[in-house]
């Protein structure tokens, strides 16, 4: 496209693309913008180097060759926060520039946000449905290597406490947390004892190196035992237990009123163990102190992808839309203004033409002030104007969670939890 473009002198022609989710992932009621922060830490690097020019130059022309060595982005984005909440038709980016330039962003943002917002909105249900219990990403193992230190990232953006990958504390500051695995405690297997003994062993030499605040792993053999070991090895002020396998909730009453019956009446449980929104849901009666959770938030929890598109919506401040069927696109350089009842709920959010706000009386009967601009500008001339902070963007999540109608926060199938109005460009 570019090459062709360059030819026919089309490349230059001021336009904007849009990113945005033409629909929710089946069942979900909302999404969680996540990845804004790498994509923009992303565009400094985003070049041509040799290699890739040797790559490119056995398809394209030199005139195109010679127009990458030389890219460097340099036009305006405009988006929504990272942590702000999106609907279907929210235009989550904006990028403006010239088409070439545009639209040589396009996997680069499609693949950053489809991924990170995915996790993010999947870890955001999970958050939801723990009560303010702790959550841990420990799902580094079931997902490629680069996509595990992202969606770690994304995880603690949607209010996780912390992750068990190192890369992502290095990195993000993510808070690293994690617990020993039964290969441990099967470690200190010896001919001459039991299995009571070879746990014991394991638990005092856990203790020993990392202290009685520590977690230790108490079902590889047998539940009932590996508390009483882990009381006996540690004392009642182990700091907690974890349980790996089983009826986790059956398995929590009865570790509870173990630990209680034992004195370590301040011991937490901890359980992991193919952990989803769902299943966290079903413990929420059950005395879990904080969860574990791996497979199902590095992969989105069934949705392993946003949906999200990028599709070309002005040319020249022209509006120009797509008109396939089931693939329609609204034209124009949009903006987006959520609607907000005086309680601080969320009722209507309206995309709309740029520096053309809705008047939020006329169209929903709520307060004037009850309306806030959720596109910001973030990046204009090529240069960032704002900085990654994931401590905002927890905060964002948290925030819109709490604006949520209640049953946008149901686990079940439904609608959006709010509608988005698109108004039409004059």
């Amino acid at each position: 496209m570019v090459s062709a473009a360059l030819r026919d002198g089309t490349a230059g022609r001021r336009t904007t693309f849009e990113l945005f989710a033409r629909r929710l992932p089946d069942g979900r009621r909302y999404g969680v913008v996540a990845g804004t922060g790498r994509l923009l830490e992303a565009l400094g690097d985003f070049i041509f180097d040799e290699s890739a020019l040797a790559t490119v130059a056995g398809f394209l022309d030199a005139a195109t060759v010679d127009y990458l060595r030389d890219f460097r982005f340099g036009g305006d984005i405009d988006g929504y926060a990272e942590g702000e909440l999106y609907f279907p038709g929210s235009p989550v980016l904006s990028v403006t520039g010239t088409f070439a330039e545009c639209v040589l962003l396009e996997t680069l943002a499609l693949s950053i946000l489809n991924h990170d917002s995915a996790v993010a909105s999947a870890a955001a249900r999970m958050v939801s449905v723990a009560d303010g219990r702790p959550l841990i990403e420990m799902g580094s193992r079931r997902t490629h290597e680069q996509a595990a230190v992202a969606a770690a990232r994304a995880a603690y953006i949607a209010g996780f406490t912390g992750s068990s990958n190192l890369a992502a504390a290095d990195r993000y500051g993510v808070p690293a947390l994690g617990t020993s695995a039964h290969a441990f405690t099967m470690l200190h297997a010896r001919a001459d004892g039991t299995t009571d003994d070879w746990e014991r062993a394991a638990f005092r030499a856990q203790v020993a190196t990392l202290g009685v605040s520590t977690t230790l792993l108490v079902d590889t053999y047998d539940v009932r035992s590996g508390v009483a070991n882990a009381i006996a090895s540690a004392g009642t002020e182990l700091g907690a237990v974890r349980i790996d396998s089983g009826d986790l909730g059956v398995l929590a009453r009865q570790v509870r009123r173990q630990l209680d019956s034992l004195g370590a009446t301040g011991t937490k449980i901890v359980v992991s163990g193919d952990m989803d929104e769902h299943a966290i849901a079903s413990l929420r009666a059950d005395p879990v102190d904080s969860f574990g959770v791996g497979t199902s938030v590095v992969t989105g929890s069934g949705a392993p992808t946003a949906g999200m598109v990028y599709k070309l919506v002005e040319v020249d401040g022209i509006p120009v839309e797509k008109r396939s069927s089931h693939k329609q696109s609204h034209g124009g350089r949009k903006a987006a203004t959520r609607l907000s009842r005086p309680s601080g709920t969320i009722i209507e959010e309206v995309v709309h033409p740029v520096g053309s706000p809705p008047d939020s009386a006329r169209l929903t009967g709520a307060p004037p002030d009850s309306a806030r601009l959720l596109t910001v500008p973030l990046v204009r001339a090529g240069e960032l104007l704002v900085a990654p902070d994931l401590d905002a963007a927890r905060a964002l999540v948290a925030r819109g969670l709490g604006s949520l109608p209640w049953e946008g926060l149901a686990l079940s199938r439904g609608e959006p939890a709010i509608p988005t109005r698109q108004v039409a460009v004059r």
